[in-house]
C-alpha cells in the first residue's frame, strides 16, 4: 500500500504574518520558550523552510492554519493563508481564523463567510487564548455558518503554556456540547486534548464528526504507557483508527522526527496509513 502523507496542521509561516511589538496578550507570562524553544522555532519557520521540509520528508499535502492569538488582524491572517494556498494549490489547503473574542454576536459568522469566500476549507480558533470556553455562545454564529457552508472547525484543546487563562476552558465536555448542537459540523480537536484524553476519545467515539489531531506531540510519548495517552494509544488500532490525524504543528515539531516515531510506534499497518494520511484525505477531500 502506497503511503499518502498529509500534515493536518502546520502554522502559517512567519514571513506571511505581520510582525507584532511583543507577544500577543494571551501568550504573555508564558512558558513556551522554556519548554518548547518556541520563539527560535517560529523565527526559523519561513515559507522556504516549510516547502523544503515537506519535500525532504515526502509529505504530499499540508493544511496551513492561521492561528489567531490576540492583538493580530484576523482578516489579514486569513488572507495570507489564502494567498499561500493559491501559490501552491497542489500542496496546501488552508484554514482561516476569527477575531477572538468576537467583537459582536454576528462577527464570527461574517468572518467564517470570509474564509469560505477566500477558498479555504476551514477555520482555526483558540477560544482559551481569549479566556473563552469552547462552547461559549459568542462563537455559535460562527459554528452555525461553518456548518451551513461545510467548513471544518479546528480548535485548540488541552494544555497550553500560557499562564494568562486556565486550561479548564478546553475541557472535553465543551466540545461535546458543540458537537451536539451542530451535528453536521466537522470538528478537529487540535493537540488531542491532553490531559483529558479519555474524555476526548469518548467525544470522538460518540460523534462521527469529531477528529483528534496530534500535532506538536512526540509520538513515542503518546504511545508510552503512563504518559496520560494510554486510552488513545490503545484505540489507534481499532475504535478510533478512522478519527485521528497526523500533524506536526510545524515549525514547533519536526516532520522527520514525527514520521520516524510514528512508523516505529508499533501501530498496525492499516491504522498507520489512516493516521498518516488516509483519514485526512477523506476529511479534507484530497485527491491521492
Amino acid at each position: 500500500m502506497t503511503e499518502f502523507v498529509v500534515d493536518a496542521r502546520v502554522r502559517l509561516p512567519v514571513d506571511r504574518r505581520k510582525p507584532l511589538d511583543g507577544p500577543p496578550p494571551a501568550l504573555r507570562r508564558q512558558r513556551y520558550d522554556q519548554l518548547l524553544n518556541m520563539s527560535e522555532k517560529v523565527a526559523a519557520g519561513t515559507t522556504p523552510a516549510l516547502l523544503a521540509a515537506l519535500r525532504e520528508q515526502g509529505v504530499h499535502r499540508a493544511v496551513v492554519h492561521a492561528e489567531y492569538e490576540g492583538a493580530e488582524d484576523a482578516a489579514a491572517l486569513t488572507e495570507a493563508t489564502a494567498a499561500l494556498v493559491g501559490e501552491h494549490p497542489d500542496l496546501f489547503s488552508g484554514f482561516g481564523t476569527l477575531t477572538m473574542p468576537p467583537p459582536t454576536a454576528g462577527s464570527a459568522a461574517r468572518e467564517v463567510r470570509a474564509c469560505a469566500d477566500a477558498g479555504l476549507i476551514g477555520v482555526n480558533i483558540q477560544p482559551a487564548f481569549a479566556g473563552m470556553d469552547i462552547h461559549d455562545r459568542r462563537l455559535y454564529s460562527g459554528y452555525a455558518r461553518a456548518e451551513e457552508l461545510g467548513l471544518i472547525v479546528a480548535l485548540h484543546t488541552g494544555v497550553s503554556y500560557s499562564r494568562v487563562y486556565p486550561i479548564a476552558h478546553e475541557r472535553a465536555e465543551f466540545l461535546d456540547q458543540v458537537a451536539c448542537d451542530f451535528p453536521d459540523l466537522r470538528l478537529i480537536a487540535c493537540h488531542g486534548g491532553w490531559p483529558w484524553v479519555t474524555e476526548y476519545c469518548a467525544v470522538a467515539r460518540r460523534h462521527p464528526t469529531v477528529y483528534l489531531e496530534l500535532g506538536g506531540l512526540s509520538p513515542k510519548y503518546v504511545m508510552r504507557p503512563g504518559t496520560g495517552w494510554d486510552v488513545l494509544a490503545g484505540y489507534l488500532n481499532n475504535l478510533l483508527a478512522d478519527r485521528v490525524l497526523f500533524g506536526t504543528d510545524w515549525p514547533i515539531f519536526d516532520h522527520g522526527r514525527a514520521l520516524r516515531e510514528w512508523r516505529a510506534a508499533g501501530v498496525r499497518e492499516e491504522a498507520l496509513h489512516r493516521l498518516l494520511g488516509g483519514n485526512a484525505a477523506e476529511l479534507f477531500g484530497l485527491a491521492r
